[in-house]
């Protein structure tokens, strides 16, 4: 017997999929919607080969708020959302700011604004550990300050957590999970899905791997001169299908009502800090290939460590980051080694 039925937007992207591959698994019906702007179709055969099931796919923008109503009425009875249609990348979002605003906050006031009149109860936020900005004291907790952000795409997700609340408290009928992740990376053990941007890859493991298989010249390390034991930052670097899970637990949470508070917020994290060095030196040990890497002066935006104290999701949603990073490494190359099989990288 199939379980609720789950909106998840952006669910051709890195998080979205793996996220549609394990709410499949666990029983629940989903409905995807994408622009594709920084995935593809192929995407949903991935899904397929792992779960056996394709899931319906609505190819539309997210701001479109006439296509957004038209999904609805289409498939009636969704009863949760996951929302990680949002542009993502640090830096682009420096260069081109509006297109961030535009795009992650439009897309959230759609769907908060038609989940009453079709009756959605839970609303899942992709929400990020920028909202930390640069944290005083790490691990960060979800009561540690929510500082200035020091991106556009980190403001959009503290602008996005008020608006939600903002929602709540007028009233509205829903209540919300807001996951912050850390840095998600890896792909499916299956290698069948995995992170594959559009164009030059605007996040660390994907032009790491590009790089370790000759498509990229060289990796670009951006800072040496940071207050960190390697010089280099420091982050939280979460296994993807781990992620995913806590997705499919927030989720039943809701549907179930089972949250303490209208708006419950998490962390999701390992607990623990590694350097963009480290992480390079753990992709080519737990591998043996060698990456090209070159220092480069700090970019704009980045945050010099930030890494979670996961202790609340560990309790409360009874879920736990537990995959190795050398093993989360592996999977990310032979993702890289499927695409170059497939032709595509």
């Amino acid at each position: 017997m199939n379980k609720a039925r789950i909106l998840v937007t952006g669910g051709t992207g890195y998080i979205g999929s793996h996220t549609t591959v394990e709410l499949i698994n666990a029983g629940y019906d989903v409905v995807i919607i994408d622009n594709l702007s920084n995935s593809n179709r192929e995407v949903l055969d991935g899904i397929e080969a792992i779960t056996g099931v394709r899931p319906a796919f609505v190819e539309a923008d997210c701001t479109d708020a006439a296509a957004l109503r038209k999904l609805f009425e289409d498939y009636p009875g969704i009863k949760g959302i996951i929302n990680f249609a949002a542009s993502k990348a640090v830096g682009e979002s420096v260069q081109k700011p509006i297109l961030y605003y535009r795009n992650n906050l439009n897309t959230l006031m759609n769907l908060l604004e038609l989940m009453p009149e079709f009756g959605v109860k839970g609303f899942v936020f992709s929400s990020s550990c920028t909202v930390y900005g640069e944290p005083d004291v790490n691990p960060v907790t979800e009561a540690s300050p929510i500082k200035q952000a020091t991106s556009p795409y980190g403001n959009t997700k503290q602008i996005s957590e008020e608006v939600i609340s903002d929602f709540v408290r007028s009233g509205a009928p829903i209540s919300s999970i807001i996951l912050r992740y850390f840095n998600p990376v890896g792909a499916h053990p299956s290698a069948l899905i995995g992170e594959l941007p559009n164009g030059v890859p605007q996040n660390l493991i994907p032009y790491l791997t590009q790089t370790a298989i000759g498509i990229r010249k060289e990796l670009s390390v951006f800072g040496d001169d940071y207050n960190t034991p390697d010089g280099s930052c420091i982050r939280d670097f979460i296994n993807v299908v781990d992620l995913a899970k806590a997705h499919v637990i927030a989720v039943e949470r809701l549907i179930e009502d089972k949250t303490e508070t209208p708006i419950e917020i998490f962390n999701l994290g390992t607990g623990n800090g590694v350097s963009v060095l480290e992480l390079i030196n753990t992709f080519e040990s737990a591998t043996g290939v060698k990456v090209p890497h070159k220092i480069v002066g700090r970019r704009e935006g980045d945050i010099e460590k930030v890494w979670a104290n996961p202790q609340r999701a560990n309790e409360v949603l009874g879920w736990k980051a537990e995959t190795p990073l050398a093993d989360t490494m592996k999977s990310a190359w032979k993702w890289q080694l499927a695409l170059r099989e497939r032709g595509i990288m």
